[in-house]
């Protein structure tokens, strides 16, 4: 497939805003690999020396459109700058609401973050969603024209994985374990790093044969194994970081999975990249009650109270349920997980209405 009208090629600009090594940025070499663009080495690390950078080279190639993936300041004010100064149209890739998660510092960053997403929506070409509700709240502020690409399973389990990293972490083969995985960053504005309900819950329980594994890592690393005391490679396991390729054989360890997510403007309108890799790991998931707990359970979620997964609320509700879940309730969760509809996931559909999205876009702007 190739971008073309009767003018000839269409040359696509992208990068990814957190780096060429980052997860995002293989999302979106793959999402528009058909298309064969040119991919902008942008540095996460050197974010300002990367937009002046960005913006000299967009200016001598004139490229027909840009793709940005995430909503960095320093690559949104570039394409701002673009499209204003040079007419070049740019279509965003983000699976976060800004301004939400901006007013976790303070009121007047999330204020000037809110107004600084709406711009970029305002005046892109197009808007690529994690979610449908952040292709909802794209239109909302303006974006022409949106689409929905959630993400996909990065690699599956290899045979026998769930046992052999069992037995690697000398985890019992009969223990429930619940896991997570993630990168451990420690949040000063809540107190929290994913894997942080896990721990403070599994210390409540009574029952022993319950393991919290933890896997990634982090800022907040230190903290979760300080907090989680003497059950720390007992109870609670914290791996540190493992290679992508070796994650799923982590998942296959799993018996259910943790999902936690604030119900706000922030959790909210997120999947989370570990979403579908649960899901293609057949695990049935713990998570808050937002909006994809409800949408996308086929019985295989249990959603708990409380406005964010740091909430005692939240967390009380957690330690009740593996106090309590039985052999017959994780058998039927395993069973409702073991088949769950995968169609929004699949990564060839996503990479067809990608490519088909920003062809769409191309042609309408040659013929307007």
């Amino acid at each position: 497939m190739n971008a073309r009208d009767p003018g000839g090629e269409k040359r696509i600009l992208c990068f990814a805003t957190h780096g060429v090594e980052h997860l995002d940025a293989q999302r979106l070499r793959y999402l528009l690999e058909p298309l064969s663009p040119e991919f902008f080495p942008f540095s996460y690390t050197r974010k300002r020396a990367s937009a002046l950078g960005l913006l000299r080279s967009a200016r001598a190639r004139r490229p027909s459109l840009i793709v940005m993936e995430g909503t960095g300041l320093a690559g949104g004010t570039a394409l701002l700058l673009l499209r204003g100064l040079l007419g070049i149209p740019y279509v965003v890739s983000s699976g976060d609401a800004v301004g939400p998660y901006l007013s976790r510092r303070s009121r007047l960053t999330g204020l000037l973050g809110g107004l600084y997403e709406r711009l970029l929506c305002r005046y892109c070409a197009g808007f690529i969603g994690w979610t449908p509700y952040l292709v909802g709240r794209a239109l909302t502020f303006g974006a022409p024209r949106a689409m929905t690409a959630p993400g996909w399973p990065r690699e599956l389990a290899a045979d026998n994985a769930g046992e052999r990293t069992r037995a690697e972490l000398a985890i019992a083969a009969d223990a429930i374990v619940v896991g997570i995985v993630g990168s451990l960053d420690w949040s000063d504005s809540v107190g929290y790093a994913y894997g942080l309900e896990l721990v403070k819950a599994v210390r409540r329980l009574q029952r022993q044969d319950v393991v919290v594994c933890i896997v990634g890592d982090g800022s907040g690393k230190a903290r979760l194994e300080e907090l989680a005391g003497s059950d720390l490679g007992g109870r609670i396991r914290l791996t540190g970081r493992v290679e992508p390729d070796a994650v799923a054989d982590y998942l296959a360890a799993f018996d259910i999975a943790s999902l936690p997510q604030s119900v706000d403007g922030v959790g909210s309108f997120r999947y989370s990249t570990k979403l579908s890799e649960y899901l293609a790991a057949g695990l049935p998931i713990l998570t808050g009650q937002i909006p994809a707990a409800y949408d996308l359970d086929a019985g295989y979620i249990r959603r708990l109270p409380g406005p964010a997964p740091w909430a005692s609320s939240y967390i009380d509700a957690l330690t009740e349920f593996l106090e309590a879940v039985s052999e017959g309730e994780l058998a039927q969760l395993k069973r409702a997980a073991s088949t769950p509809n995968l169609d929004a996931f699949d990564k060839q559909a996503q990479q067809a209405r990608v490519c088909a999205f920003i062809t769409d876009i191309l042609s309408a702007r040659a013929s307007s």
